[in-house]
């Protein structure tokens, strides 16, 4: 099946799925969110993929979220505005929630909501030369995607709250020093460390590897109290309410 914003790539057990927008850089809109989802629906009915690798074409792995679409009128409906709300949310899960062994290669920058997909990823490799950004709060908006449980997860609680609340830039090497990154490379060497480290998986017996993702899964499911209390969707709904409500505000002071 082809993809409008996506690559997709086959070698024996292994998938390379490239986000596919460089003249944006790889900025996620709502049609890549729906072809991610898409895949990985898919994904679930495919038993000869054993490792799925996450890349960026072009100069950087993703820009995040694709701000020229926050200022578009959003539907009338209400139910409808808030599942659309939600579509970041269910993106990074449905790849956390993959059956195989998800890995990201992150070169040139991640920025926002390309964070939060790479953090859904079993593995993460980045270039020595990447650097990383959370810049939601600078940006008058909470870190959503419901990402700040996978995002303590990797570098615990307090370099979590830090990161997403001081908004800064931080490289590669601080983020495998965090647990962000599980894995450094040479710049433009991200892509075959991550084919390296896909191929000692499928060396693996496919079995085994399935089950002990599924175990590692229904612990994080476990452990995780914020994901079953962390109402995304309606956090980013109210934040946009509030955001129209401003504007109308303004508009008739006018």
């Amino acid at each position: 099946m082809e993809y409008e914003t996506l690559t997709v790539e086959r070698d024996g057990a292994v998938m390379t799925v490239r986000m596919n927008r460089p003249e944006k850089r790889n900025a996620i809109n709502r049609q890549m969110h729906r072809d991610i989802q898409q895949i990985c629906l898919e994904l679930a009915d495919d038993f000869d993929t054993r490792v799925v690798i996450l890349a960026g074409a072009g100069a950087a792995f993703s820009a995040g979220a694709d701000t020229s679409e926050w200022g578009k009128p959003g539907p009338d409906n209400e139910l409808e505005l808030r599942n659309q709300s939600g579509i970041g949310s269910r993106t990074s899960a449905a790849l956390e929630n993959l059956d195989q062994i998800s890995i990201a290669a992150v070169h040139g920058f991640a920025v926002g909501g390309a964070v939060v997909l790479a953090s859904a990823c079993d593995f993460r490799v980045g270039g020595r030369n990447a650097w990383f950004s959370i810049p939601e709060v600078e940006l008058g908006i909470p870190l959503s995607w419901n990402a700040l449980p996978r995002l303590a997860r990797a570098v615990g609680h307090a370099k979590a709250l830090e990161l997403t609340v001081l908004c800064e830039r931080f490289s590669a090497e601080q983020a495998l020093d965090y647990g962000l990154l599980t894995h450094l490379a040479d710049e433009g060497d991200e892509l075959n460390v991550a084919r390296e480290l896909a191929a000692k998986v499928v060396a693996m017996p496919a079995l085994p590897v399935a089950m002990t993702k599924a175990s590692m899964k229904a612990l994080r499911r476990g452990t995780e109290a914020g994901e079953a209390t962390y109402s995304d969707p309606d956090l980013l709904l109210y934040s946009r309410l509030m955001q129209q409500r401003r504007r109308r505000r303004g508009n008739a002071d006018v």
